[in-house]
């Protein structure tokens, strides 16, 4: 028998699916047994009838497949039309009556080709227990289940693994909501069932699979293959990723994955929103599955740099908002992007979709500048004033915290080797601390009540290495490394395993109270502006990264970059002389040289240097240095804000437009708050740039989270929110609260060039 398709009926559910006029015949053998590859096809094809719902289709479908029944005992208009109207289902069923007469002889002599895949045989009957079943997932009767509820019950029906279940639902044509409707469902059971045979993901990656050998033999793609994010083969802890494109991998460290997913189910332990999802299996890529919404990437960037997100501002599941769209992913990635720049991590090629889109090795990276974030920002003179013992002879404390924290956590690891009277000493993270030898000597020197040296006797590395990790174990350290991992060498796992140690073990004595006063008296001037400087400059991707602004600036060589990034072609570097491929510093008269160049480029595009001589920014002069970055800064803001300039009929936007901007944003939301400029004290409260932000769209600001702003406590939680809001709408936002109520201008003048950045874009 043969079923025609049809788009020549209006008036049915909102599953129906538009289709050309021209019929496609689904040929079947009524008495033959069904195999299911074959019954997904059918009832693909049933589901895209005019007026027919998912749930009818496959009834539909079900019923044809039975010996010969006359389809006019099914064309009634209480069966087929989930939301009739007489005139055209009337018209629909005679059409179809039509067809059904005009081809009577043909449906009676075309037969359904069987397909079998893997001697998969399976009988009609179950197909009504896959209805039941989608049924009774989709509770709340919408005609489609998620991702993660599909993946769940087919994982307890089916009995395979996360990773096989997750692997075939990235070859089911799903829409762009990614909703699982009832033919997905019974699709995604088919490849799981006809995959079955092949060995999981996870099995291809332990037996050191070559990638790229070809289908696996099952009519699915193998796993090196497969659409984007799917697993592929691997070997030594590699499991390779498909990119965007079918000719590009990624391979991520399955080591790193697993200490990741772990660390992520040790802080977020116990929180009111994701607790429900942990633990995340540490042998699988759920977690992954489980960032795309935001949710857990948000939680993550508030543990590492607590009080970076308002958690008021993200969408989470609950009275609101039953079920998270794709609208409200994004919103939520574009805060959790957005932070992860304003707290230092490098987002130049990742984007909120990259991980609504689920790309593994993009998530991981993002994971892993995170938890580095978290575990480097600790290693602070202020939260630890006893790093002062680490300064080294006639070395001054401005010299030692130039150092970045990986230098400084090294220098901390060998003054206790030295101190144990160890000959070693350390200066990777890899290659130096593999053997074990040395992570044995400071474990017994932080704590030799509770460590021995007794590893230092045993000859196999890896069991050498077992014996380390039960030593950290009993100072409750045991964390980010396996034995595995540690006799590999793994640079970023033994980097966490050592600053979490000395987060939490720093062994160094208190300092005296005149060390106490040196630190406090240490110049701090324009420490903020600094900061907020140095994420901009690494924002522009300038090589080495700025982790001292004053001095890694002293050579020129990062301005002129900065110079080119900001302005395109203003630099001749020709006339630049090279940092020495060494890595040391340039001769003082080759540092001069440059930075003369800076200051002469910057007289050229009319920046105010006024008594400001290349001199001064080698020798470090903070106020001078702020001053010419500042306005580099500024002048990369006005670039961004070119179109609004023509708009306006100007050459660049100027501080009064911006003001004139910020105060007609908040008129426009019904606010009366104003400014006179960005000096203001109002500024302070916050109130303003919330009423800025409801100005450009009011749905964004809940005034019952606001407060009049005049304690410190309420002008802070203003301040915080009115940062989360602005990211969420996607603006790139450098400050903290503490620059917002200390009213620095410079930095309010980034924040409203940013929100006006941004404005161009809701438009």
């Amino acid at each position: 028998m043969c079923l025609p398709r049809h788009s020549d009926c209006s008036g049915g559910s909102a599953h129906q699916t538009n289709v050309t006029a021209k019929h496609n015949w689904i040929q079947f053998k009524p008495s033959e047994k069904a195999d299911f590859p074959g019954i997904v096809h059918l009832v693909k094809q049933a589901s895209t009838f005019p007026c027919a719902t998912p749930v009818v289709a496959l009834s539909f479908t079900i019923l044809f497949y039975i010996p010969l029944i006359p389809a006019s005992l099914l064309l009634n208009n209480s069966v087929i039309c989930a939301q009739p109207h007489q005139t055209q289902t009337n018209d629909c069923l005679s059409k179809r009556r039509r067809n059904e007469r005009d081809q009577t002889a043909e449906v009676r002599n075309h037969k359904r080709h069987s397909e079998k895949k893997d001697g998969k045989d399976v009988k009609l009957i179950e197909i009504f227990g896959l209805q039941d079943a989608f049924r009774k997932l989709d509770v709340e009767e919408r005609g489609y289940i998620d991702e993660a509820t599909a993946i769940k019950a087919t994982q307890q029906s089916e009995h395979q693994p996360y990773d096989a279940v997750r692997q075939a639902l990235r070859q089911v044509e799903l829409d762009s909501s990614r909703r699982v409707e009832l033919e997905d469902y019974v699709d995604l059971i088919a490849k799981v069932r006809g995959s079955s045979s092949a060995p999981s993901p996870q099995r291809v990656v332990s037996s050191g699979a070559r990638p790229g050998a070809g289908s696996a033999g099952n009519g699915m793609p193998s796993p090196s293959h497969a659409s984007k994010g799917s697993i592929g083969g691997g070997s030594h802890g590699k499991i390779q990723v498909q990119g965007s494109s079918a000719n590009v991998t990624h391979t991520i460290n399955e080591d790193e994955r697993t200490e990741f997913t772990r660390h992520i189910n040790a802080v977020l332990a116990g929180d009111a929103d994701i607790d429900h999802l942990l633990p995340f299996p540490t042998d699988t890529f759920q977690m992954f599955d489980e960032c795309k919404d935001g949710l857990v990437l948000a939680k993550l960037i508030n543990d590492s740099v607590p009080d970076t997100i308002d958690e008021r501002v993200i969408n989470k599941p609950g009275k609101k908002i039953k079920t998270l769209n794709a609208f409200h992913m994004t919103e939520n990635n574009n805060i959790v992007i957005n932070s992860a720049k304003g707290i230092g991590c490098s987002v130049v090629n990742i984007g909120s979709q990259d991980i609504i889109e689920v790309r593994e090795h993009l998530i991981l990276g993002l994971i892993w500048q995170i938890i580095r974030r978290g575990l480097l920002g600790k290693i602070d003179i202020k939260l630890h004033p006893e790093l002062y013992r680490l300064l080294e002879d006639d070395e001054t404390l401005e010299q030692f915290l130039r150092l970045p924290p990986e230098q400084i956590l090294l220098r901390w690891f060998n003054y206790h080797l030295k101190n144990a009277g160890w000959n070693r000493r350390v200066a990777n993270f890899s290659g130096d601390v593999k053997d074990g030898e040395n992570y044995t000597v400071l474990l017994s020197q932080l704590s030799p009540e509770n460590c021995t040296r007794a590893p230092l006797q045993t000859r196999d590395l890896l069991a050498r290495a077992e014996q380390v990790l039960q030593n950290a174990d009993k100072l409750n350290c045991r964390k980010f490394l396996t034995p595995k991992s540690l006799v590999a060498g793994n640079p970023k796992l033994n980097l966490a395993f050592v600053a979490n140690l000395f987060n939490t073990h720093p062994g160094l004595d208190p300092i005296t109270e005149e060390d106490k006063l040196e630190i406090e008296d240490f110049d701090a001037e324009g420490e903020r502006e600094a900061r907020v400087f140095t994420l901009w400059l690494n924002s522009l991707d300038v090589q080495p990264a700025v982790n001292s602004l004053f001095d890694d600036l002293r050579d020129g060589t990062i301005l002129l970059q900065a110079y080119d990034k900001v302005i395109p072609g203003t630099v001749n570097w020709r006339h630049v002389n090279k940092a020495p491929a060494s890595g040391a510093e340039m001769m003082r008269f080759k540092a001069v040289e440059n930075t003369n160049y800076v200051v002469e480029l910057g007289k050229q595009i009319r920046f105010s240097l006024v008594g400001i001589q290349g001199a001064d920014i080698t020798d470090g002069q903070r106020t001078l240095t702020l001053g010419l970055v500042w306005q580099l800064m500024r002048r990369d803001i006005t670039n961004t804000l070119a179109a609004l300039a023509q708009r306006l009929g100007k050459r660049e936007i100027t501080d009064p437009d911006m003001i004139k901007w910020a105060n007609d944003m908040s008129r426009k939301g019904g606010k009366s708050s104003q400014i006179r400029s960005f000096k203001d004290q109002t500024i302070g409260t916050g109130v303003f740039l919330l009423d800025v932000l409801n100005g450009m769209k009011s749905s964004y600001v809940d005034y019952d989270l606001v407060t009049p702003g005049k304690t410190d406590e309420d002008a802070y939680a203003n301040a915080k929110l009115s940062i989360s809001i602005a990211r969420k709408m996607g603006a790139t936002i450098w400050l903290v609260p503490e620059d917002i109520c200390a009213v620095r201008s410079r930095l309010v003048t980034t924040f409203i060039g940013s929100l006006m950045a941004t404005s161009l874009t809701l438009q």
